[in-house]
């Protein structure tokens, strides 16, 4: 043996039995990590949250949906495009976070929408029924809005909702 130089039998092989274990585990995580990702990327855009609203007429009438919560850029910018259904209680609600303008189109969107623009207080300041599909015309808000709820078409009429009417949800009054 040569001073400092570790035997050709034992150590060498100690030391590659001892790295195998580790190797296995860096590519098992490796792997997990890559099919989280996967996963993550295949997700509708609304998955980081769903929840429920519940819109009330002026009569009283309450009507609850189930929802997706679209709060990051991401989401926003996704939305219900390539959606080819959505059930008739069931929507996207939009969080800007505070009364903004906001603007909408519906490239690669197949559905007919009602975009309902609600105020940060919760109040109903317009509605933008019956959407053109796959249009690039924009659907904007003519005034600030903190959330806007996308349902099927033709539920603003069928609930007989109108501006002033009220849309309530955990968020709304919370900034």
């Amino acid at each position: 043996m040569i001073a400092g130089v570790p035997s050709i039998t034992g150590v060498p092989v100690r030391r590659r039995r001892a790295a195998r274990p580790r190797a296995l585990a860096a590519g098992l995580l490796a792997g997990l990590f890559t099919v989280m990702a996967l996963l993550l990327a295949a997700m509708p855009a609304g998955a980081a949250g769903e929840g429920a609203v519940t819109l009330v007429t002026a009569d009283g009438a309450r009507h609850a949906f189930s929802v997706e919560i679209a709060e990051t850029p991401e989401q926003r910018a996704r939305g219900l495009m390539y959606r080819e259904r959505l059930a008739a209680d069931h929507g996207m609600l939009f969080d800007f976070g505070s009364d903004q303008p906001v603007s909408f189109w519906m490239k690669n969107t197949p559905l007919s929408l009602d975009m309902i623009f609600v105020r940060g207080d919760g109040r109903v300041a317009e509605i933008a029924a019956d959407t053109t599909p796959f249009s690039l015309a924009p659907v904007d808000s003519d005034e600030p809005v903190r959330f806007v709820l996308e349902v099927v078409a033709g539920t603003s009429a069928r609930l007989g909702l109108k501006p002033g009417d009220r849309l309530e949800h955990p968020r709304v009054g919370a900034l």
